[in-house]
């Protein structure tokens, strides 16, 4: 566990098994000095937790008796949506790299529940299949992500320790607009003051975070997802692309998603202006097609010769009789 919250957590767990419990047992279990088990106590108390102090030499801490946890009371829809959000969660890459947390508020969710609704949850579950995007999410540090949320929500510049792709690292000074889920990573995009321009990163390539003093005014209208969304189709790659389509925004973001593409205002004819950039071209023909929209290529060249080739394919395919047995 990595958060004191977690830890005061563990420590009314352990006291809940009964009897007392030594500082320094508590202190080996929890990972923390024994002062520390002390404040954790104190934090339980202010809490309302009846934690008692026994003085002497095998002293320690214990609940007083008859505590009991209060029952989880959930309806049967509520359970299913606790657990179906932390299944979704993790399955579209919504979890931190501490991801077996995920895993271990499910089964403690599970054991507080009545046996016929946890069999009937447990069905629901085991039936589900997800769609999920390709590729393995890209799970931020705990620390990384909740420190990054609280400067966004004070206005609160951040230094930030940044690993790139390349392997090179470096150390960033950013004013934090907001945090952003995308295809299984998460993004943090804000204004870097050195250079007068916007920026977004990666939060798996963040290694650290520092709070600096000072503050900020994000500017008006702001949109921290389209403004990642832009960023990630305006990334330069080897080949850029622009497309007439005769079709409306959301019918060609069916197949080219705004994070790969950005699609204009359509002209009186009903064009739209479409612009992405992509490492290889071969995959653009099939979704093209897809798209089943009128579409012309303005550029790169070579996209016209692998069009061609692709319905040559189709065409050959078409006219082809299957073999006789």
């Amino acid at each position: 566990m990595s958060r004191p919250t977690a830890r005061v957590l563990a420590l009314l767990e352990l006291l809940q098994a009964g009897g007392v419990r030594t500082v320094a047992e508590l202190a080996d279990r929890l990972g923390v000095d024994e002062r520390t088990v002390r404040r954790y106590a104190a934090h339980l108390i202010d809490l309302d937790v009846p934690v008692e102090s026994v003085r002497g030499r095998y002293g320690g801490y214990r609940l007083a008796p008859g505590y009991r946890m209060p029952p989880l009371m959930l309806t049967d829809d509520e359970a299913l949506a606790v657990l179906l959000g932390l299944v979704a969660g993790r399955r579209a890459g919504l979890m931190t790299a501490m991801g077996a947390a995920g895993e271990t508020a499910a089964a403690k969710l599970r054991r507080v529940l009545p046996a016929p609704l946890a069999h009937r949850l447990d069905a629901v579950l085991g039936s589900l299949a997800f769609t999920t995007p390709p590729g393995e999410p890209a799970a931020p540090e705990s620390g990384v992500l909740l420190a990054i949320a609280d400067a966004v929500s004070r206005h609160r510049p951040i230094s930030l320790r940044y690993a790139a792709a390349d392997g090179r690292h470096s150390e960033r000074t950013l004013h934090p607009y907001g945090l952003v889920a995308h295809a299984g990573r998460w993004y943090v995009t804000g204004a870097d003051p050195a250079i007068g321009e916007d920026r977004t990163f990666r939060l798996d390539r963040i290694t650290g975070v520092t709070t600096l003093p000072g503050g900020f005014e994000p500017p008006a209208g702001l949109d921290p997802a389209g403004r990642v969304l832009t960023g990630l189709a305006t990334a330069p790659y080897r080949y850029e692309v622009t497309l007439l389509v005769q079709g409306t925004a959301e019918q060609i973001h069916t197949w080219l998603p705004p994070g790969l593409a950005i699609v204009g205002e359509p002209d009186t004819g009903g064009w739209s202006r479409v612009e992405l950039r992509a490492e290889r071209l071969d995959w653009l023909p099939g979704v093209l097609a897809s798209l089943d929209l009128p579409f012309a290529v303005e550029r790169p060249d070579a996209l016209r010769d692998l069009i061609e080739e692709h319905a040559d394919r189709l065409l050959r395919s078409a006219r082809r009789r299957p073999p006789r047995e």
